[in-house]
């Protein structure tokens, strides 16, 4: 990635949130890798801030590609953290992720909004903080148009999600109940099949007759409809200004409150990340997509598929905290969660700091921040 400037450095009532009852997988999609590997080791430049060494995960997914990007050889979070050494892996699932995290064996990573939740509630309030956004949308409810005559025809059809109680099988439950709907939210069972299928399984699926739809994110969905199907429900269209959560970064807390340096170095390369590609979307997407043939698992996308995924998902510093927090409201509603309280889970004063040197706007933690 071409380097950008550098620069010095530098709402809501609290509501009771849930606990997911089932183990909840990451938003999922794109390179499905068997085995969570290493994905690179980064030389350091320079003299190194207060950690020798940070690791930081990712997955090889269109919705991480500020990640993918900002840690690749000339990326803004490698330059961002000099001489301290980077270690990468890729994860496929949110939960190992989060158990790696808990472990110690890493001490930042790119990640869905669920398995957050999921980390942070299953630990107290004491593992983790949302640090920095990433990335907004790129999910869809996508159908085979000779089974399916629009959203006024789900009941009695077949529809995937990548995962039970991932952020796409909340949602998928979520719109069916609002719809009126009746569906078991374990088995599936109900006016309308849900179907939970791994993402590399869900074309297969379609193109057998198997299913007649799935809500998935990106590239899956522009994968089926380049297989025939066809976008009835973009999930934007569900959200205020069509953005809500789907990336977000999350650090350590003890990796927080250690080394606050390194972090705020993530983050500012994180924020340098976004704005270029947002400046330079064909030339980010190329180089997302050469990044990902190189990674453990990964393949490159041809590109009528590559070209609408990306074009489908918005980069962006904000974590959208007001969307999570709805978003687990939502799975309490469908029976998927129980409540407990997520207060703290944000700590978005690194960010802001960033955000203040750059010029532009602060963002929010929907009450739900530190102290």
């Amino acid at each position: 990635m071409p380097t950008t400037p550098r620069r010095s450095r530098r709402r809501a009532p609290l509501l009771a949130l849930a606990l997911l009852l089932v183990p909840l997988g990451a938003c999922g999609y794109g390179s499905e890798a068997d085995d969570e590997e290493p994905a690179s080791d980064g030389a350091a430049s320079g003299p190194a801030l207060s950690a020798d060494e940070v690791r930081i995960g990712y997955f090889a997914n269109i919705t991480h590609a500020t990640g993918v990007i900002g840690l690749g050889n000339d990326g803004a979070i490698r330059e961002e953290l000099g001489g301290t050494e980077i270690a990468t892996q890729v994860f496929n699932a949110g939960p190992s992720a989060i158990e790696a995290l808990n472990a110690g064996d890493l001490d930042l990573t790119f990640i869905g909004p669920n398995p957050a939740i999921n980390g942070y509630a299953g630990s107290g309030g004491q593992s983790l903080r949302v640090v920095a956004g990433a990335a907004s949308g790129g999910a869809s409810l996508v159908v085979n148009p000779e089974t399916v005559d629009g959203l006024d025809d789900l009941a009695g059809k077949r529809i995937a999600t990548p995962q039970l109680g991932n952020t796409q099988d909340v949602a998928l439950l979520s719109y069916l109940n609002d719809e009126g709907y009746e569906v078991d939210p374990q088995s599936g069972r109900g006016d309308v099949s849900v179907l939970r299928i791994a993402n590399s399984e869900i074309p297969a699926a379609f193109d057998g007759g198997d299913i007649d739809g799935a809500w998935v994110p990106e590239p899956t969905a522009a994968n089926l409809v380049s297989r025939g199907a066809e976008t009835v429900l973009d999930e934007g269209e569900l959200w205020d200004d069509g953005r809500y959560v789907v990336t977000h970064v999350i650090a350590s807390q003890d990796f927080l409150a250690e080394h606050p340096d390194v972090v705020e170095a993530v983050v500012r390369g994180v924020v340098r990340t976004n704005a270029w590609i947002n400046d330079h979307r064909d030339e980010a997407k190329t180089l997302f997509n050469e990044a990902l043939g190189r990674m453990p698992g990964g393949n490159e996308l041809p590109a009528e598929v590559l070209d609408p995924a990306f074009d489908h998902v918005e980069f962006l510093n904000d974590p959208l905290a007001e969307t999570l927090r709805t978003g687990a409201e939502n799975a309490t509603e469908v029976g998927l969660l129980e409540e407990t309280d997520l207060s703290g889970i944000y700590d978005l004063s690194l960010l802001n700091g960033v955000l203040a040197d750059e010029g532009l706007p602060e963002v929010g933690d929907a009450g739900l921040g530190v102290g």
